[in-house]
């Protein structure tokens, strides 16, 4: 069976599309897992060590920071594969 050259590119595209999308999400739960991660074990950290509470509450929040800087770029990046 021959299929036209504008059909199969069409399905690529549309491929694609469908492949940026889970990789947005896939990001985005990714994401999500990581923050929850940082804030579970900087929980337990306060926990066991009170008086520094300051110091991991502070490196708690730079790397959710990061985390979600990278998060964002990642989703945005599929987004764009997606219109494009």
């Amino acid at each position: 069976m021959n299929i036209p050259v504008e059909d199969a590119a069409g399905a690529a595209m549309e491929l694609g599309k469908l492949g940026a999308s889970i990789g947005a999400g896939i990001a985005a739960v990714g994401a999500g897992l990581g923050i929850g991660r940082i804030g579970a074990s900087a929980n337990e950290g306060i926990a066991r060590q009170p008086e520094a509470a300051s110091d991991i509450r502070g490196g708690s929040i730079i790397l959710a920071a990061l985390i979600e800087g990278v998060s964002l770029f990642a989703v945005v990046v599929t987004l764009l594969i997606a219109i494009g």
